[in-house]
């Protein structure tokens, strides 16, 4: 059933309602979630909250060095958590459950549409795009990348399930968002500040024209409008076009990275806070083993080289070829180096 409520309130009266003796859930490893479900088992009192597994194949904060601290690169994460291994995914050919009747009922409304089979849609990925993904998966106008991403961050899909079938690069391409878990789990604070805390000194400009026009795709770059209004129609963006409005944000706008992060978490119908925040940081230069600050992505060789024919602007920003563009990108560049070396000195 569905209940609507503060759960710290509601999980207590309807376990006491069925005379339930524990109250099994997924755990949560994010900072909002792991407060919420402390403060549920507090108010539970004798009935036990039972935390049964996690949205990962490795719970995060189980992966560590050998001297028991976390890792801070990804690479050596990676070999760690595949040596580590996951469970084989769960059987569920067959229904264990006893389904509870309680005392009220709440009418769950139905779908509009037909939802997708996500099984289904990963057996179509695997066998059709999965061959190709490592030399495809950059490309936006292709339809080379799975779009699971939002079925793993509801829990509709589990890693695992996808790990059984699959190697190489889609494999270390979950083993990022196990990584990025890890990462905030060890400190929850990076949700909303820089790992690199030098980077607190950073200069930001705060133009909110500028963050406006980036926000609605009129920048007049046309690859960055497409993935921004991409955002606003469908609620996701094709990876690599993430990483190139974010520099953008951050390095030709100079505009602070959790503005970019924010408006993302507002839109993104698989925004993660790990990934997402981590994603930024890497992008910001600022996070665990991030981006080299001085690697800052050029939007026209970007579009050039990953969207050769214009297929992906024209689809979602036609228009933007025509747009003159909102700053200089070279003038910037340079702007950005020069305040990323005034933190270094």
């Amino acid at each position: 059933m569905v209940v609507h409520g503060d759960p710290v309130k509601t999980v207590p009266r309807i376990a006491r309602e069925v005379g339930a003796g524990s109250v099994h859930i997924s755990a949560d490893c994010a900072p909002y979630g792991r407060r919420r479900d402390e403060a549920v088992e507090e108010a539970l009192g004798d009935i036990e909250l039972v935390r049964s597994g996690s949205p990962y194949a490795v719970t995060p904060g189980r992966v560590r060095k050998q001297d028991g601290t976390p890792f801070k690169v990804f690479t050596p994460f990676r070999n760690a958590w595949l040596e580590h291994g996951w469970r084989a995914p769960a059987d569920t050919s067959a229904s264990t459950l006893d389904w509870t009747r309680p005392g009220h009922s709440v009418k769950i409304p139905a779908a509009k549409g037909k939802l997708p089979d996500a099984r289904k849609l990963w057996e179509q990925f695997r066998d059709e795009r999965l061959p190709g993904y490592g030399t495809t998966r950059d490309r936006p106008d292709l339809d080379a990348t799975s779009r699971l991403s939002a079925f793993l961050r509801f829990g509709v899909l589990h890693p695992r399930t996808l790990l059984r079938d699959c190697d190489g690069t889609f494999r270390s391409e979950l083993a990022w968002r196990e990584f990025y878990a890890d990462v905030l789990w060890h400190r929850p604070e990076t949700a909303r500040e820089n790992y690199d805390r030098r980077f607190d000194r950073m200069k930001h400009d705060d133009d909110q024209e500028l963050f406006e026009a980036w926000k609605n795709g009129r920048t007049g770059y046309p690859i960055v409008d497409a993935g921004m209004r991409q955002l606003l129609r469908e609620g996701f963006m094709h990876n690599r076009v993430r990483m190139i409005v974010a520099s953008f944000l951050v390095k030709d706008l100079h505009l602070p990275w959790w503005w970019g992060a924010r408006h993302f978490m507002r839109h993104l119908i698989d925004g993660d806070l790990a990934s997402n925040q981590h994603n930024w940081q890497w992008v910001a230069g600022c996070g665990t083993d991030a981006a080299p600050y001085f690697r800052v992505f050029n939007p026209l060789a970007q579009a050039k080289k990953f969207d050769p024919d214009g297929a992906y602007v024209r689809k979602y920003a036609p228009d933007s070829l025509d747009l003159p563009p909102i700053v200089d990108h070279a003038v910037e560049r340079q702007v950005a180096l020069d305040r990323y070396q005034a933190i270094r000195s």
